[in-house]
């Protein structure tokens, strides 16, 4: 079995992005927390993101899409929940952090600058501030909390500005995992 490889990056905020709340200074703690990993799971299968996850350590998956549904077998949100609870890893669809649905059909349409324009108007609603502030209260207690969506390059998804955003507020750092392609 081939081990997933990873990329260590400090999370930093998009070139073009405004804050999408009023970025709180790095939290001060004796204990260093662990980072915030993401994850994609294009081009892999469930098994492949699963070992991922063990792997580093994950305890809890948040699910960062608007719809929990896919085609790809093991990624709908019942069957992915109960594969994670098989390894004793949580899971929590935080649905208010996915894209909206035209951020998504821009997406599809290969206009990623647009779906992160819509997503960072998105990230301002009362809706999503405060399942963002959900999502530093899991890490801030030093959880090891991963980041889920489709797109294998973070650069392409979302869930990277979820992490700059959670990063601005705590002093931690971002893991990119990527699992075994099929």
């Amino acid at each position: 079995m081939k081990k997933p490889t990873t990329s260590k990056t400090t999370a930093k905020p998009a070139k073009s992005a405004k804050p999408a709340t009023k970025p709180a200074k790095p939290a001060k703690s004796s204990k260093k927390l662990p980072p915030l990993f993401t994850i994609g799971y294009e081009h892999a299968t469930s098994q492949a993101v699963l070992d991922a996850l063990a792997e580093a350590g994950v305890e809890l998956l948040v699910d960062t899409r608007a719809v929990a549904a896919s085609r790809r077998p093991g990624f709908s949100k019942r069957q992915l929940a109960a594969s994670l609870d098989e390894r004793g890893i949580g899971y929590l669809h935080l649905r208010g952090l996915g894209t909206p649905t035209e951020g998504r059909n821009a997406a599809h349409s290969g206009h990623l600058d647009e779906m992160f324009r819509i997503y960072e108007k998105h990230v301002r609603t009362p809706e999503a501030r405060e399942q963002l502030d959900e999502l530093v209260s899991l890490v801030t207690a030093g959880r090891r909390v991963c980041l889920l969506c489709y797109e294998r390059d973070v650069n392409h998804c979302h869930r990277r500005r979820i992490a700059e955003l959670v990063c601005e507020r705590i002093a931690t750092k971002t893991d990119n995992l990527v699992p075994s392609p099929v």
